[in-house]
């Protein structure tokens, strides 16, 4: 899918107005379905909204970007906790927030016990179980295999 022509279809179809500046896919945004530049006035789109929610729940993002970009080039309200914004958001239906992640709720990877106490930790990283030990009893961990 070009991005760009999809933004720019959006726009034309929900707002009646067009969108004259570029779609970027950023797949470092985390926690954010996408963002508005006023500076150079392009979009950026989380792809893993895209990919896990579908176009659908994309399509309302887009909205809400489309949102910012409209506003802020007629010179109204184009933040969050404008009343200019508000509006428009419910208008088109666009979402307010962006939905969570599965990636980004991701199970933690890493389980230690305690060999003493028998106390488990559960990690999303490596532990240096040479520096480190037990909050509780100070003892020794063990790495276990799941």
């Amino acid at each position: 899918m070009n991005l760009t022509d999809y933004v720019r279809q959006v726009s034309q179809e929900d707002f009646g107005k067009p969108f004259r500046h570029q779609a970027i896919w950023n797949s470092r945004l985390r926690s954010t379905g996408g963002r508005f530049f006023p500076k150079d006035g392009h979009l950026d789109f989380n792809p893993k909204i895209y990919q896990e929610h579908g176009l659908d729940v994309f399509r309302k993002i887009v909205r809400h970007e489309l949102c910012h970009y409209h506003l802020y080039f007629e010179k109204k309200g184009y933040r969050h906790a404008d009343r200019d914004f508000k509006n428009l958001l419910k208008k088109v239906d666009g979402l307010r927030y962006a939905p969570a992640l599965e990636s980004r709720n991701a199970k933690p990877k890493y389980h230690y016990r305690c060999r003493s106490c028998g106390l488990d930790y559960y990690r999303k990283r490596r532990i240096d179980t040479r520096k480190y030990g037990c909050g509780k009893c100070h003892g020794k961990l063990l790495i276990v295999e799941d």
